[in-house]
């Protein structure tokens, strides 16, 4: 589970986190590519921010924000 120090994180920066994308260009379009829930709702948006607690599934893998 990666581990976050702030008090939130963006989706953006969490699929660099999880080896999802290796740049933030790369990022910005695997958000609208990718099929991306959080907490259950269809995600799209980069800049949503993420908290510990909140559960991201992306291509059908599951995360926990932590």
């Amino acid at each position: 589970m990666p581990e976050i120090t702030t008090e939130y994180i963006t989706l953006q920066q969490f699929l660099k986190l999880v080896g999802a994308a290796q740049t933030g260009g790369e990022a910005k379009h695997l958000v609208k590519e990718l099929d991306i829930t959080v907490n259950g709702e269809k995600e799209d948006r980069r800049g949503r921010k993420l908290y510990p607690g909140d559960v991201v599934v992306i291509e059908g893998r599951k995360y926990a924000v932590g």
